[in-house]
């Protein structure tokens, strides 16, 4: 195995890649040597990230994708392994904020929230862990948050994604753990994106998309005989 190039011969899936986290973690895959399956919503940002992953001389497959429908998932999932060969990473990324007191939300903001930040990473899951279950290899990292852990006012929707997305992790990875799969999650505190608003906050004191994406490259980097349960991610100084 070269050592510059450590996740040479593998192939790595990002959801909501076309920008932020998403983007910077397809970009440390790809720079490791990963060829990279990505998917976004927004089609004009999804072509240029592709673009720019190719130029670090990966194959790279993309791909509109609305995570929420288990459709759109399967059907991803199949042409990008048809296209660049069975799924060693995936990383589920997407996520949207709704920001409101819980009692004052709408059924739709709450089922945008959950859908989006927790249906989706059940139905990816369900889609590549058949292959991964097969090899008796694979990495699944669900990027969750400190809201996960931590509430706060106006975040009912957002907090209660994120506390099941780790719920949902551990248990996967109890499941998945004797056929040699590795469930991880990545839980950041505030990152500077084009995410949600941060005002008052100075962005150079914050979390950087690149900071998730090292956390990331050092799970799928780790010694075969052990896991990476959980990584808590936070800015050395408050913004």
């Amino acid at each position: 195995m070269d050592t510059a190039k450590p996740l040479a011969g593998k192939v790595s899936m990002v959801t909501g890649a076309s920008r932020g986290i998403g983007f910077a973690v397809a970009q440390a895959l790809a720079r490791l040597g990963s060829d990279v399956a990505i998917c976004a919503r927004d089609a004009e940002r999804l072509a240029a990230a592709g673009r720019e992953l190719e130029r670090q001389g990966v194959r790279v497959f993309t791909a509109r994708v609305d995570v929420r429908r288990a459709a759109d998932v399967n059907s991803f999932v199949e042409t990008a392994q048809k296209t660049l060969g069975e799924i060693d990473i995936a990383v589920n990324n997407a996520g949207v904020g709704v920001f409101v007191p819980g009692h004052q939300a709408t059924e739709e903001q709450w089922n945008t929230v959950l859908d989006t930040n927790l249906k989706s990473v059940f139905l990816v899951c369900r889609a590549v862990a058949p292959s991964m279950i097969r090899r008796k290899t694979g990495h699944i990292i669900n990027v969750a948050s400190l809201a996960g852990k931590n509430a706060f006012a106006g975040g009912a929707l957002y907090c209660a994604s994120k506390w099941g997305l780790l719920g949902f992790t551990q248990s996967l990875a109890e499941d998945l753990r004797s056929y040699g799969i590795r469930v991880s999650a990545v839980c950041p505190g505030t990152v500077a994106t084009e995410f949600s608003p941060h005002a008052g906050k100075d962005p150079s004191k914050m979390l950087q998309p690149e900071d998730v994406a090292h956390a990331v490259e050092t799970i799928v980097t780790q010694a075969p005989q052990s896991f990476i349960s959980e990584i808590l991610l936070r800015p050395t100084q408050k913004p």
